[in-house]
């Protein structure tokens, strides 16, 4: 990989933005799911009746099972939710810093098109040759 290339992304300070954004939803949505399965499992813990009750007099259901069935849910959602965030405001953000950086020539590309990974980020660019 071009160094100088590298460098120039990774200094740039809207890079820079969108990777502490990225960081930071990521470990905001982790915290959530990890208080949504600790608090279950805190509960069936603690309160094995609480969860045990029945949904309403005469059922065989418990509250349980839809907290469950909710738990599960949950995950879909946040990860959904991320990765609406990921395809809309960082996907456009790293558009925006590939095509800055489109016009640099890439001597070390042997094909017309590569794709530049920035390790440890999660970004990645794709780089045309002039």
């Amino acid at each position: 990989m071009n160094e100088d290339v590298l460098k120039k992304v990774q200094s740039n300070p809207k890079f820079k933005e969108l990777v502490h954004k990225k960081t930071s939803l990521g470990w905001q949505l982790s915290i959530v799911m990890l208080v949504i399965y600790y608090g279950f499992t805190l509960v069936l813990a603690f309160s094995p009746s609480t969860l045990g009750a029945p949904l309403a007099p005469g059922m065989t259901m418990t509250v349980g099972i839809p907290v469950g069935i909710l738990i599960i849910l949950s995950a879909f959602v946040l990860t959904g939710l991320y990765v609406r965030k990921a395809n809309g405001e960082f996907d456009s953000s790293t558009a925006r810093s590939s095509r800055r950086h489109k016009n640099e020539k890439m001597h070390w590309l042997s094909r017309s098109d590569s794709v530049v990974a920035f390790p440890g980020t999660g970004f990645c660019f794709r780089c045309y040759r002039r």
